[in-house]
This record gives structure tokens, C-alpha cells and sequence, in this order.
């Protein structure tokens, strides 16, 4: 069996380094687009279609659209639209979109799940880790479990955007945190 990875991203910046360092390890790599806190649309679009471009420059790299469920995003986060970046309101979006990675992930036959979210030296690295693993238990797949952003994780991402000529946003997509 071949060893593949679900890998949940929210942009080209956060996914470019992560892609290179999984199939350097031999994982088939297929990006899970799921990002129902992205806001507005036009920023979702912007977000969607940039990393489109994106893997067509690139080997043995898919990509899977997941629906966009910004009712079912407002809905969990309501009354937290005071929280500060990386307060509550993350932590249920972590859970809300790796919970869907995972679950799409376990059905559509992946060995792994995994997110780019730990490259941001903005997200918790040891919440994704906590609940990944948590999912992972759950589900009965593979959490591929590391924090992008060390080693330089975030710098070679950056370099790399840049090189490419990436839209780069300046916030994580969340309405609120803007």
C-alpha cells in the first residue's frame, strides 16, 4: 500500500514548503482545501484559485475542494468574535477543519492526515498536535503530526512564495482576525 497524505491547507504560502518536505519522504501528497473561516468569499476565491495554479506546476500533487460551510463556521463560533488570534475561536476552527480532513481522509482510502496550519508562527502547534491526535484515535488513520514553522519551516515558505510570485494575504482568513 502506498503511503498517502490528506493534507489540509489554507493558502499556496502555507502549503509550498510542507509538499516538498512530505514527498521528499516518499508520501503522495493530495491538498484538502477546507476552509469555511475564510472570509469574504472574494478572499476564499483568491485563496482557492492561486493554489490551483499552483499544483499545476507541480508532480504528483491533487487537490481536493471541500465544501464551503461558512453557516456551520459562524455557528460554532458565535460569541466569540472578541476573541484575540489564537484564543478560543481558533481552537474550534482547527478542530472544525481537521476533523473534516480527517474524516475525508479515512474515506477516501489516505493513510495520513495532516495540516499545513503549524507553519504560521500566528496558529498553536500544540493544539493542531493535540487534536489531530485526539482525531486520529477517533477516526483510525494516521495524524502526520509536526510543526511546519521549526527548522525554518516558515522562512522557507516565505522564500519560496516569494520566488513563485504567491498572493500572499495578511491575515489567516477568519473575519474577525482581520
Amino acid at each position: 500500500m502506498k503511503k498517502s497524505i490528506l493534507l489540509h491547507t489554507c493558502c499556496s504560502p502555507c502549503a509550498c514548503y510542507p509538499i516538498v518536505e512530505l514527498q521528499k519522504i516518499g508520501l503522495y501528497v493530495t491538498l484538502f482545501f477546507y476552509n469555511p473561516n475564510i472570509h469574504p468569499r472574494e478572499e476564499y476565491q483568491a485563496r482557492l484559485d492561486e493554489l490551483k495554479k499552483y499544483i499545476k506546476s507541480l508532480d504528483n500533487v491533487k487537490l481536493v475542494e471541500g465544501p464551503y460551510e461558512d453557516k456551520q463556521w459562524f455557528e460554532l463560533t458565535s460569541g466569540l468574535e472578541k476573541e484575540p488570534e489564537r484564543g478560543k475561536r481558533c481552537d474550534i476552527c482547527y478542530q472544525m477543519r481537521l476533523e473534516k480532513t480527517a474524516r475525508t481522509a479515512k474515506k477516501q482510502g489516505f493513510t495520513h492526515f495532516g495540516s499545513t496550519l503549524s507553519i504560521s508562527p500566528h496558529k498553536k502547534a500544540g493544539v493542531i498536535s493535540r487534536i489531530g491526535n485526539q482525531l486520529a484515535k477517533e477516526i483510525d488513520i494516521q495524524f502526520f503530526d509536526k510543526d511546519w514553522k521549526k527548522a525554518d519551516g516558515f522562512k522557507h515558505s516565505c522564500d519560496i512564495s516569494k520566488k513563485k510570485g504567491f498572493y500572499r494575504q495578511n491575515y489567516c482568513g477568519c473575519i474577525y482576525s482581520k
